[in-house]
C-alpha cells in the first residue's frame, strides 16, 4: 500500500557494516556550507490559537517548534546544537540503532551560530520552508538549511508536533509521535498532509509578521518556496494548493497523496527521488502518485532521480549514520548525496526565486552523473 510505504517506520541506518565493525566514536560533522555568508540560527516556539492540535484534540492550540537559519553578519561564539540528547535517544531508539551512544546525534557539529545578528537589506531575502519526513525532527534537514542560509536565504524548518518521535519544547516537555502507534489507515496520510499544509501557512504568517523574529523585515514576501523530505515532500503540493504565497515547491522522495493537486497547478515544481521507488512506468504504487500529480503540473516541472540513493540519503540521517560506521545500504556516499541534494535544491530555488538561469536543471550534467532527468 502507498500509505504503508510512506508512513512505515524508517530506520536511520540498517545495521553495522559487518559483525566485526567497530562503531565510530568520532563526533558526527555536517558538511560546510558552500555560500559566502556566515550562518545564524534561532529556535521559535509558536502557538496557533486558531485551531486545536489535530492529533491531540484535548490540546486547544497547535504548538510548533521552528528553527530559523539565516545569513549572519559574522560568526558567533556558540555553535548551535544539532538536537537535544533526548531527541537523539528517541530517534535512535525508533531506528533500532543500539550500537552507538544514545545521545550521539546531539553532539553533531553544525555550522550555524545561535542568535547572531541577521544580515541583509529590508525585504531582500527569499524564504524557504522545510518539512521533514514522518517521525523525523526538523534537525534532519539542517545541512540543507545551513547551505541555503549561507547563500542568502531565510530557512524555516518545522517540527510537526506529535508526528515526530521527539520534539523538545523550551519548558522541558518532549512530545512523541501519536499516529506512530497502531495501524495507520489511508486517512492518516491525508490528515497528516493537510495538517502540515496548515502548519506551513501559519509559520509563513508568523515569520513575515513583526515581533516573531528580529529578522522578519529582511524577508521578501513575494519570494517564498517550500521543500520537504518524504511526508514533508508530499505535503509541499498540498501546501501550495492551500497557499498561493508559496511560489515554488520540491518533493524529495515523498509519495503524493491521492487527488493532490486536485486542480491544475501552474507554479514551478520539482520531484527529486530514488530510482528504486520513483522510476516512471515502473508500475509501482509510489510512482503512480507522482505520475498522477505530474499531469496536473502545468508549469515548469522536473523529475530527477539520484542513482544509488536510499530514502535517508536525501536528509542528514544517512550521511551521519555512515560517519558512525553504520551501513545505510546506499551506494552513493554520504558526502556526495549531501552535495547532490544541496546542489539541485539550490539550483531550483535560485532559478525560481531569484531568476538566475540554471542549465543544470535543463539537461544531464557530466559533473553529476548520478542525477537522471526523466520524462514520464
Amino acid at each position: 500500500m502507498v500509505v504503508t510505504s510512506l508512513l512505515s517506520p524508517l530506520a536511520i541506518a540498517a545495521t553495522p557494516a559487518s559483525a566485526s565493525t567497530t562503531i565510530s566514536a568520532a563526533t558526527p560533522v555536517l558538511p560546510k556550507p558552500t555560500g559566502s555568508r556566515a550562518v545564524g540560527t534561532t529556535s521559535l516556539h509558536l502557538k496557533d490559537t486558531s485551531r486545536p492540535d489535530p492529533w491531540m484534540p484535548s490540546v486547544k492550540m497547535r504548538e510548533l517548534m521552528v528553527s530559523v537559519w539565516y545569513p549572519a553578519t559574522s560568526p558567533g561564539r556558540r555553535r548551535a546544537p544539532y538536537m537535544t540528547a533526548k531527541e537523539s535517544e528517541l530517534l535512535l531508539r525508533d531506528g533500532g540503532i543500539t550500537g552507538v551512544p544514545p545521545g550521539v546525534l546531539a553532539t553533531t557539529r553544525t555550522n550555524a551560530y545561535t542568535d547572531v545578528k541577521p544580515r541583509g537589506r529590508k525585504h531582500s531575502l527569499p524564504l524557504v520552508v522545510l518539512s521533514p519526513g514522518f517521525k523525523k525532527p526538523r534537525a534532519t534537514l539542517t545541512a540543507l538549511a545551513e547551505n541555503l542560509a549561507s547563500r542568502g536565504y531565510v530557512v524555516a524548518g518545522i517540527d510537526h508536533t506529535y508526528e515526530s518521535v521527539a520534539t523538545a519544547f523550551p519548558d522541558g516537555r518532549v512530545t512523541t509521535c501519536v499516529p506512530c502507534e497502531g495501524e495507520r489507515e489511508p486517512s492518516t496520510f491525508t490528515k497528516a498532509v493537510n495538517g502540515r499544509a496548515a502548519d506551513v501557512s501559519f509559520v509563513i504568517d508568523r515569520l513575515t509578521a513583526k515581533g516573531t523574529w528580529k529578522g522578519a523585515v529582511l524577508i521578501d514576501r513575494s519570494k517564498v518556496a517550500m521543500a520537504g523530505h518524504s511526508l514533508g515532500g508530499a505535503s509541499s503540493l498540498a501546501a501550495m494548493v492551500k497557499d498561493d504565497r508559496i511560489r515554488a515547491g520540491i518533493d524529495i522522495d515523498g509519495t503524493v497523496p491521492p487527488g493532490v493537486p486536485g486542480t491544475d497547478l501552474a507554479r514551478p515544481f520539482m520531484f527529486l527521488g530514488k530510482p528504486a521507488t520513483y522510476t516512471p512506468g515502473s508500475g509501482s504504487a509510489e510512482t503512480a502518485t507522482w505520475e498522477q500529480a505530474w499531469k496536473r503540473l502545468t508549469g515548469w516541472k522536473r523529475w530527477l532521480l539520484m542513482t544509488g540513493a536510499q530514502h535517508e540519503s536525501f536528509n542528514d540521517l544517512g550521511p551521519l549514520a555512515a560517519q558512525l560506521g553504520l551501513d545505510t545500504g546506499a551506494q552513493v556516499p554520504g558526502p556526495r548525496s549531501w552535495e547532490l541534494t544541496r546542489t539541485y535544491v539550490g539550483a531550483f530555488l535560485d532559478l525560481h526565486l531569484r531568476k538566475k538561469p540554471q542549465p543544470l536543471l535543463d539537461r544531464p550534467s557530466p559533473r553529476h552523473p548520478e542525477i537522471k532527468h526523466v520524462s514520464p
